[in-house]
């Protein structure tokens, strides 16, 4: 569709507001037909070798003017009943996270922080893929693709770029350097959106695969977390024979007994030891109490109209993730910063709204599970070099007896001392150490590719 002309929206939202049809028309028809069309991008450059062309995010203002008037709008509920977070993101810590959105936040901070790196679009499989490129001033730098998840997006990885591209800076050496490319998922932020099923994991890998062949490389390394942490396990087991090696801070490990007993809700099997025993005492909880919203969006993604009609309705139901990461972004609206910001979690609750992907996000899990074999955390069978970073906050911290069964080609597995889910945004320091060390031996292969 041909892009809207700015000037034309904004005197259709001004005569239409004057009907008392701005609201309405602004995220259902009209709203439809810029999510089609992207207009807060600009996709007029002119495509280069191999089909990529760069990218350039220009929100109009009347996008950000509206979605401070429907923050202000928003309906709340009552108080919750209990004194805990145990029923849900508690009132008091969404009306903040509402104050804060609508009277302080400024969404062209993280706008020029983005239009600083080079990004890019191009087309793959029919789907316009947009992407983050950045190449190291390093010789020999090893490319690195890293994937997000959900409900994360590219924000997830602004962090870890400069230290891993530029790593004399950040406490490493030169021989430390990647290049990295940062893709937006199918469905997420700047991507296009499917018009048809079969965008499942292994397509994704093949799709990626593609991106970095596309990009030059003949070698490369893969890793991710969330749904990142899907496709990095589905590379080890195409094992593409660009494929170096995978990095995984969610890794599937998870034994077919202890997987069984878990969805069975069965004890748990004998034998256990005390870091396999912590991991299913994890997991059990994540199972009966954290696995909502992977059941809805796999089983029912299209019911969640709320979340592309609300925006406080949609904060409540990203930062409902894991019940560590809610702790720590309550912490961040309290004013007691511990990883990650009021502006951090913002950044990409923000980005879902402005690019109205809240439901094609969630359909991608219907995509996901329509074809998954195994379990999010049960083991793939990959076949390359694995390096595993375990953090005490994730949904379970993979012991390392089931990384070393799980990954017979383990080349590295540490635990850290602090960091979650969103490993790569909340530490980023430790994140890009972990990829340095995790990747060192298999560098030897971009300074001789015929090893």
């Amino acid at each position: 569709m041909e892009q809207l002309n700015n000037n034309s929206r904004r005197s259709f939202l001004k005569a239409s507001s004057m009907l008392g049809l701005g609201a309405a028309f602004s995220q259902g028809m009209i709203g439809q037909a810029f999510a089609n069309s992207q207009p807060i991008a600009n996709h007029n450059q002119p495509i280069g070798k191999n089909g990529i062309r760069p990218f350039h995010v220009d929100v109009p203002e009347t996008e950000l003017t509206e979605l401070r008037m429907r923050i202000r709008a928003a309906r709340w509920p009552e108080q919750e009943l209990v004194g805990d977070a145990s029923q849900g993101v508690q009132l008091s810590t969404m009306q903040k996270v509402a104050q804060y959105w609508a009277d302080e936040y400024d969404w062209r901070r993280v706008e020029a922080r983005l239009n600083a790196l080079p990004q890019f679009m191009t087309e793959i499989d029919g789907l316009n893929i947009h992407f983050i490129h950045v190449r190291s001033k390093h010789e020999n730098a090893l490319p690195l693709i890293v994937t997000h998840g959900w409900p994360g997006s590219i924000i997830e990885q602004l962090k870890i770029i400069d230290p891993l591209t530029n790593p004399t800076a950040h406490g490493g050496s030169a021989s430390d350097a990647f290049d990295v490319v940062v893709p937006s998922l199918p469905g997420y932020g700047f991507s296009g959106k499917p018009t048809t099923t079969g965008w499942d994991i292994s397509h994704i890998v093949r799709a990626w695969t593609t991106l970095m062949k596309r990009l030059g490389y003949t070698r490369f390394v893969a890793a991710g977390g969330d749904v990142g942490a899907q496709v990095v396990d589905e590379f080890g087991v195409q094992a593409p024979k660009e494929l170096l090696g995978i990095h995984s801070n969610m890794p599937g490990t998870v034994p077919a007994d202890v997987a069984r007993a878990l969805t069975r809700h069965e004890p748990p099997p004998s034998g256990l030891s005390a870091d396999e025993q912590h991991a299913w005492d994890q997991l059990d909880f994540f199972y009966k109490k954290g696995l909502g919203y992977a059941i809805e969006i796999s089983n029912r993604p299209q019911t969640l109209y709320g979340l592309m009609d609300s925006p406080v309705g949609l904060a409540a139901w990203m930062i409902d993730h894991d019940a560590r990461s809610e702790e720590l972004i309550t912490r961040a609206f309290d004013g007691e910063t511990e990883g990650l910001t009021r502006d951090d979690i913002l950044d990409n609750i923000t980005l879902y709204w402005l690019t109205n992907t809240a439901v094609s996000a969630a359909r991608s899990y219907w995509d996901y599970s329509s074809t998954a074999k195994k379990g999010f955390f049960d083991v793939k069978g990959a076949t390359v070099p694995v390096a595993v970073s375990a953090f005490p906050d994730e949904i379970y911290t993979a012991p390392r007896s089931w990384a070393e069964k799980a990954y017979p080609k383990l080349i590295h597995y540490n635990k850290l001392p602090k960091g979650g889910h969103f490993a790569a945004w909340e530490q980023p320091k430790f994140y890009s150490e972990e990829l340095r060390e995790g990747f060192r031996t298999l560098r030897s292969s971009i300074a001789n590719p015929t090893a």
